[in-house]
């Protein structure tokens, strides 16, 4: 699948934005890195100062693994499901979070393995299938099914666009998925499975050791194909990892800014920076997720995470506990007075010292 090239931000508004902040009044940098996000926002606008953040939007892409069935996560699979329900009736964390933040949330059904008549046909109108194989051993899916999920992931990210998201953030929900996201990160950063493999849901040593195995077997079937992004998502992904890689890329090639989340959207985010480069531009690290192998995707996206809160929750949490400070900087670039409006000298004063 391909995707036009990625225009970077604006980087005459990023000029612009940096030349306002050294005329507010504050001394220089000294709002750290609310001023950095605050020129980030601009450039991706396209507009300095930049304009309010009035409707962000978090995406929960969900989608059940075969590797769940393995005993790699201490939920069982069929929470996935449950945890789709609980998002549509506004109980789980990421509808408080957004809540407060000033978001609003969707769910999209990819691949979860329930077929529920009381789910709404929005929810799953882009359905692949239910659960993606057990990649361990077999394919997550087939070459039709991984390409679907992607279109599906690229429709979602112009649904949202088109009907005026201004920021957007993607969210995950999937007992196994991060087994299946430590996966795609060893393969493209090149690290061992036990580098990669983390806690997850809270597994315990057995369980840890399942996981690792898992992760080992599905990174050798893997490796055939890890400089092709979309055929590594069909060998080791799943449909919802794969929906998530074409909606961060398509946000890219629609210049809209993205909060990224934890561990398993930075596995898409590093496919999706494959399959469209320069897509990185366009996204900010809303925070670092204890499992280790999120810091591998930082480090190889380049990017610094605004919170550091200990999370491994998903769903989109840490993306939307950043967001404030996304806003916050963004107000601050365009509300503050300069110097000149608050007749303030913006002279440095060398002190007398005698």
């Amino acid at each position: 699948m391909d995707f036009p090239a990625i225009v970077p931000p604006d980087e005459d508004a990023g000029k612009r934005a940096s030349a306002r902040q050294s005329q507010l009044t504050k001394p220089p940098g000294s709002l750290g890195r609310l001023e950095d996000v605050g020129v980030w926002l601009a450039a991706c606008q396209g507009s300095c100062p930049p304009r309010p953040l009035l409707r962000p939007r978090a995406v929960v892409f969900a989608g059940d693994h075969g590797v769940a069935g393995h005993g790699v996560s201490a939920y069982p699979p069929e929470v996935t499901g449950q945890m789709v329900a609980n998002f549509l009736a506004g109980g789980a964390a990421v509808n408080v979070l957004a809540s407060a933040a000033g978001a609003s949330v969707r769910v999209v059904d990819l691949a979860v393995d329930h077929d529920d008549p009381a789910i709404p046909d929005a929810v799953t109108r882009h359905k692949v299938r239910r659960s993606s194989g057990r990649i361990d051993i077999e394919d997550a899916l087939s070459e039709a099914e991984v390409n679907a999920a992607l279109t599906a992931g690229r429709a979602v990210a112009d649904e949202e666009v088109d009907s005026g998201a201004d920021l957007l953030i993607a969210g995950d929900m999937g007992i196994g998925n991060t087994t299946v996201a430590s996966v795609l990160i060893a393969a493209l950063t090149g690290a061992e499975p036990v580098a990669v493999v983390g806690r997850g849901t809270g597994v315990d040593d057995a369980g840890w050791m399942r996981k690792a195995a898992a992760v080992r077997d599905a990174l050798r079937r893997a490796r055939p194909v890890i400089r092709e992004p979309v055929a590594l998502l069909r060998t080791v992904g799943g449909a919802d990892l794969a929906g998530m890689v074409g909606f961060l890329a398509q946000a890219a090639v629609r210049r809209t800014p993205v909060l990224l989340d934890g561990v398993v959207v930075g596995a898409a985010a590093l496919v999706a920076d494959e399959l469209a480069p320069g897509a990185r531009a366009w996204w900010l690290a809303g925070h670092r997720s204890t499992e280790p192998a999120h810091q591998l995707v930082l480090e190889r996206l380049a990017l610094t995470p605004l919170l550091d809160l200990e999370l491994r929750l998903g769903e989109g949490s840490g993306a939307l506990a950043a967001l404030p400070l996304v806003v916050m900087a963004g107000r601050l670039l365009a509300e503050m007075a300069t110097f000149a409006d608050a007749s303030v000298s913006g002279a440095l004063v060398e002190p007398d010292l005698g």
